[in-house]
C-alpha cells in the first residue's frame, strides 16, 4: 500500500483527485487543506508521496515543499496549480520537487504522474538501502584481524578516508586490496557517489583506454555510439585501478594527464572532459623495481603513492586465521542453510600450519568447499583441500621430529650419565634406570656408548 496525501484548499479539487486514486486498491489517500495541516499530518503518517498545491491561504506551496524537504527529503512531491508558469515549475523543481501538474489536469494525467513519482520513490529508497548496505558491509570493523600488521592497516587506512589523496594499496594476491579500497570509499565524503573498480590486468591496451575514457562514435571499428568511460562514470566519486603496474607506457602516461589536469579526451574525440574523481590504485608487483627496469613511469609512481598501504600476506598474521576462518564460515553457512557452526582442533591446526599462498581469498574459497562438504555441524580435516592437509600434516610431522630427536638426546645424556656412574656395570645401570639390560645394550649401541662386560 502506498499513502499519498492530497493538500489543496480547494475541497472539491481534494475529492476528485481523491476519488480517481482510489481506484487504485494500492492507494491509501489522505487529504489536507493549507500547508499548515500538511505538516501536521506528515509528522502523524508514513506518506510516499504529496501532491500539493502551490497557491493556498498561509503558508503556501513552495514554503511547504521546503519544509518537506528539510524535514524529510525522501517524501515525493507534485506541486499543483491553476496559474501554472514555467518559473513556477523551474522553482518547484530546484527545490526537490518530482514534477509539476497545471490544473485542470485529466485523471489519466494524474495517474500516470502518480504512478511515476511512486516508482522513482521506490527506486531512490532501494538505491538509498542499497548504500547504506554498502556501507554496512565495509565498515572499518569488517576487516578482520587482530594481529598488529592488520590493526597497523586499520590505522591508516582511517587517516586517510576524509583525505583526497591518492592512495597505493601493495599486496600479494589475495589479501584483501580491493575491500580496502571499498572501505576507504565507503567512510569517506565521497561514499554517495561512484565506485567504479576496473582490472587493468584483464583488459588489453587497445580497449583498456577506451575502458577508461570512453569513445566517441566512429572512432575505431565497432564503435557505433559514443562510450563513457570509467572515469566518467566515477565522477563525484572513486576510481579503483587494480594491478596498476600492468598498464603500458602509453596508458600510463594518459593516466598521469588525468592524475595532473583531472581533464582527458575520449579516444576519438576533441572535447575536453573534466572529471573529479580520487584515484587508488593497487598493485601486487614491486613497483620500485619495475621503475628500475623502465618499465612503470617515475612520475606516475609519485603520483599514485602519496600515502601508501602495504597489506600483509596471511603466512605473516597467521593469528588472524582463526577469526577469518570463523568469519567465513558463519557467512557460507547462513548461505548455503547447514547448520555447520565450528572447526574440530586438529582441522585449525592443519589450517594453522598451512602458509596459504593464495591469501584470504584462499582461506574463504577452502571454508566455503569445507561448508559443502560437511555432513556434521563442524568441519574436520575430511573436509578441508588436499594441499592444506598435504602440507599440514608435513609441518606437524617435522615438529614431531625436532620433539623426537631432543628426546633422544636427553635419553642419551641420561645413559652417559647412568654408565658413567656405574662404571660401565651393566646390571647396575638398569637398576638405576629402572630398564632391562638388552635396553641398554641395544640404547647404548644406538648412541656409541661404551659398556663394561657385566
Amino acid at each position: 500500500m502506498y499513502t499519498i496525501l492530497v493538500v489543496d484548499d480547494d475541497k472539491n479539487i481534494c475529492k476528485m483527485i481523491e476519488i480517481n486514486l482510489r481506484k487504485e486498491k494500492s492507494y491509501e489517500v489522505l487529504t489536507a487543506s493549507s500547508g499548515e495541516s500538511c505538516l501536521r499530518v506528515l509528522r502523524e503518517n508514513h506518506v510516499d508521496l504529496v501532491l500539493l498545491d502551490i497557491q493556498m491561504p498561509g503558508i503556501d506551496g513552495i514554503e511547504t515543499l521546503k519544509r518537506i524537504r528539510e524535514e524529510d527529503p525522501h517524501i515525493q512531491v507534485v506541486m499543483m496549480s491553476a496559474h501554472g508558469t514555467i518559473e513556477r515549475a523551474v522553482q518547484s523543481m530546484k527545490l526537490g520537487a518530482y514534477d509539476f501538474l497545471t490544473k485542470p489536469f485529466s485523471s489519466e494525467r494524474l495517474m500516470v504522474t502518480v504512478k511515476n513519482a511512486l516508482m522513482a520513490g521506490s527506486l531512490k529508497k532501494e538505491v538509498e538501502e542499497l548504500r547504506t548496505e554498502l556501507r554496512s558491509r565495509y565498515r572499518f570493523e569488517n576487516i578482520i584481524g587482530q594481529s598488529g600488521a592488520m590493526q597497523e592497516v586499520l590505522r591508516a587506512i582511517e587517516r586517510v578516508v576524509d583525505s583526497n589523496v591518492t592512495v597505493l594499496i601493495t599486496g600479494e594476491s589475495g589479501t584483501g586490496k580491493e575491500l580496502v579500497a571499498r572501505a576507504i570509499h565507503y567512510n569517506s565524503r565521497r561514499r554517495n557517489k561512484p565506485f567504479v573498480a576496473v582490472n587493468c590486468s584483464a583488459l588489453p591496451e587497445s580497449l583498456l583506454e577506451s575502458e577508461l575514457f570512453g569513445h566517441e562514435k566512429g572512432a575505431f571499428t565497432g564503435a557505433t555510439q559514443r562510450r563513457i568511460g570509467k572515469f566518467e562514470q566515477a565522477n563525484g566519486g572513486t576510481i579503483f585501478l587494480d594491478e596498476i603496474g600492468l598498464m603500458t607506457p602509453a596508458t600510463q602516461a594518459k593516466i598521469l594527464r588525468v592524475l595532473q589536469e583531472r581533464e582527458f579526451e575520449r579516444v576519438g574525440g576533441n572535447e575536453l572532459v573534466r572529471v573529479n574523481v580520487r584515484i587508488i590504485s593497487a598493485t601486487n608487483r614491486d613497483l620500485e623495481e619495475a621503475m628500475k627496469k623502465g618499465e612503470f613511469r617515475e612520475d606516475l609512481y609519485y603520483r599514485i603513492s602519496v600515502f601508501p598501504i602495504k597489506l600483509p600476506p596471511l603466512r605473516e598474521r597467521k593469528e588472524d586465521i582463526p577469526l577469518l576462518a570463523g568469519h567465513f564460515l558463519k557467512k557460507y553457512s547462513e548461505q548455503e542453510g547447514k547448520k555447520v557452526d565450528s572447526i574440530n582442533p586438529e582441522a585449525l591446526e592443519l589450517m594453522m600450519a598451512y602458509n596459504w599462498p593464495g591469501n584470504v581469498r584462499e582461506l574463504e574459497n577452502a571454508i566455503e568447499r569445507a561448508v559443502v562438504l560437511a555432513t556434521t555441524n563442524e568441519i574436520t580435516p575430511r573436509e578441508l583441500p588436499q594441499a592444506v592437509k598435504a602440507i599440514g600434516e608435513k609441518k606437524i610431522y617435522e615438529s614431531d621430529q625436532t620433539l623426537n630427536s631432543w628426546i633422544e638426546k636427553l635419553e642419551e645424556q641420561a645413559l652417559r650419565q647412568a654408565l658413567l656412574e656405574c662404571e660401565g656395570n651393566i646390571s647396575e645401570t638398569a637398576r638405576k634406570l629402572g630398564i632391562g639390560r638388552a635396553t641398554i645394550y641395544r640404547k647404548a649401541k644406538k648412541y656409541g656408548l661404551p659398556i663394561g662386560k657385566n
